[in-house]
């Protein structure tokens, strides 16, 4: 049953950091459920929130692990290259707040 409430709660945190978190594409704000990279990160981020909580470095390396493929796979960029500052504080804001939920 944990791990029902396990995949739950990954789906929501998920939910909430693609509705708020963006790559900058030439200006564009490419929100990361339309760049299909929410689930990828939740996954990723929903187990520091489990065992000890939101620490800035941590999220920025699981950033700069997640690798975005660009132009068919012409390039290759890590996700904190695409993500601006303002949208790592809201990533961080995202965390925060799920955390406190939980």
């Amino acid at each position: 049953m944990a791990k029902v409430n396990t995949t739950e709660s990954v789906e929501a945190l998920a939910a909430e950091i693609g509705e708020n978190v963006y790559i900058d594409i030439a200006k564009w704000h490419l929100y990361l459920r339309e760049a299909h990279l929410h689930t990828v990160l939740a996954q990723q981020l929903f187990p520091l929130l489990e065992k000890n909580g939101v620490n800035e470095d941590e999220v920025l390396r699981i950033l700069q692990g997640t690798i975005v493929k660009l132009g068919g796979g012409k390039r290759e960029l890590p996700l904190s290259d695409l993500v601006p500052v303002q949208a790592q504080v809201q990533l961080m804001d995202v965390l925060e707040e799920f955390q406190r939920n939980m």
